[in-house]
């Protein structure tokens, strides 16, 4: 008699952020370390532009370049059982450190396509913006007084440029040099106070297999 195929219920959450960033998503016991590196990738929102190493039971799996075993080993091959737990690092010198813990071990659904993120919340950090603490003072000060004096100087600007006083002008020809240089901080800015999470787009990029092309970059 066959085994029925058996699929993990992951939780993932990124360490070191409050509010808690996380996602929760389904795999095939078959998923390789390898492969779940592509599909945590897609599921928190990384580019899969740097190394990555997975640590499960004192033992470090992940970029050939770390010297790490190994990550071409399936899931199903740990003997992992519900609530264990793993750690998942991406990028060694931001060093973004995510836990993986397995919520459930279930029977697979022929009929349903994985993997599949069920839920989640929180955007992901920018890349090479200096790991949890430097993603932290900078949405800090995304929110603070010089976010606010930044505003403050377009909103003028934009007032001006409403009431017609130089309407002979283009918005180019308006723009001074204080006014540009706040637009550019307050674009800059936008990373760190996004907060949403689309379960949409991440199904959309296991849809089209951007967890396989992130699995192989590295």
């Amino acid at each position: 008699m066959h085994s029925v195929p058996k699929t993990f219920k992951l939780k993932i959450h990124l360490l070191g952020i409050s509010p808690m960033i996380w996602r929760r998503v389904l795999v095939p016991s078959s998923t390789t370390l390898r492969e779940l590196h592509g599909i945590l990738q897609v599921a928190m929102g990384w580019d899969g532009i740097h190394l990555f190493q997975f640590d499960i039971r004192s033992v470090d799996y992940g970029s050939w370049e770390l010297h790490a075993a190994s990550p071409d080993i399936p899931l199903s091959g740990f003997g992992f059982r519900r609530n264990d737990r793993l750690s998942y690092i991406y990028d060694m010198g931001d060093y973004w450190k995510h836990e993986v813990r397995i919520e459930a071990i279930l029977d697979a659904d022929p009929k349903k396509p994985y993997p599949v993120c069920t839920g989640g919340a929180g955007a992901c950090p920018p890349e090479e913006c200096g790991g949890s603490e430097g993603y932290l003072a900078r949405r800090d000060e995304a929110t603070g007084y010089d976010a606010w004096e930044d505003m403050g100087v377009m909103t003028e600007w934009l007032d001006g440029v409403l009431r017609g006083d130089t309407a002979d002008k283009t918005v180019r020809d308006l723009l001074s040099e204080d006014v540009e240089t706040a637009m550019e901080r307050v674009i800059a800015r936008g990373p760190y106070v996004e907060d949403k999470f689309s379960r949409k787009v991440v199904n959309d990029g296991f849809r089209t297999e951007k967890h396989r092309e992130r699995g192989r970059v590295r």
